[in-house]
């Protein structure tokens, strides 16, 4: 059964975090790995897709929402910046990471793999470590972003809709 957790951060250690909408951790939304996630992805609007790790470093999108898809093994990721909450993800596992929100790979199993990908309009984002603007300037591009119309893995009455209102 599929459960979601949600991760709300003010902004920390040079990580904006988004202000209103929080991190999604959707448990076991897409078990069937690699394939199953590029197709539901891809099925609920969302594109520019990838497949590899998440950077051992805070980063952040300043201009895009980010899903997270795992397809094989499992980490712990930091999230929300250095006071950030950590987080255990695993196969099946999919966190939908509004704009600005800080994320980081902390330790992971040998064949962890993620599938990245992005709403209509923003599939290539920028990346920003801590520090790398001024909060101020940062805040405002992170509120120009709109809210995807669907959840990148349960479609347009998923976990998003909910929790980004």
């Amino acid at each position: 059964m599929e459960t979601v957790k949600t991760v709300v951060a003010p902004a920390n250690g040079g990580i904006p975090n988004h202000p209103r909408w929080p991190a999604l951790l959707e448990a076991d939304a897409c078990p069937g790995g690699e394939s199953q996630l590029r197709d539901v992805f891809a099925d609920n609007g969302w594109g520019g897709m990838w497949t590899w790790s998440v950077f051992d470093y805070h980063h952040y999108h300043p201009a895009s929402h980010e899903v997270l898809g795992v397809a094989a093994g499992h980490a712990e990721l930091h999230l929300g910046g250095p006071d950030g909450e950590i987080v255990k993800i695993s196969k099946g596992d999919v966190l939908v990471l509004p704009a600005g929100f800080g994320h980081k790979l902390l330790s992971a199993s040998e064949d962890f793999r993620v599938v990245g990908a992005y709403p209509p309009g923003q599939e290539r984002p920028d990346i920003l470590r801590a520090f790398d603007c001024g909060l101020d300037e940062v805040l405002k591009s992170i509120a120009a972003v709109p809210r995807p119309a669907s959840d990148p893995a349960q479609g347009r009455d998923g976990p998003l809709a909910q929790h980004w209102n």
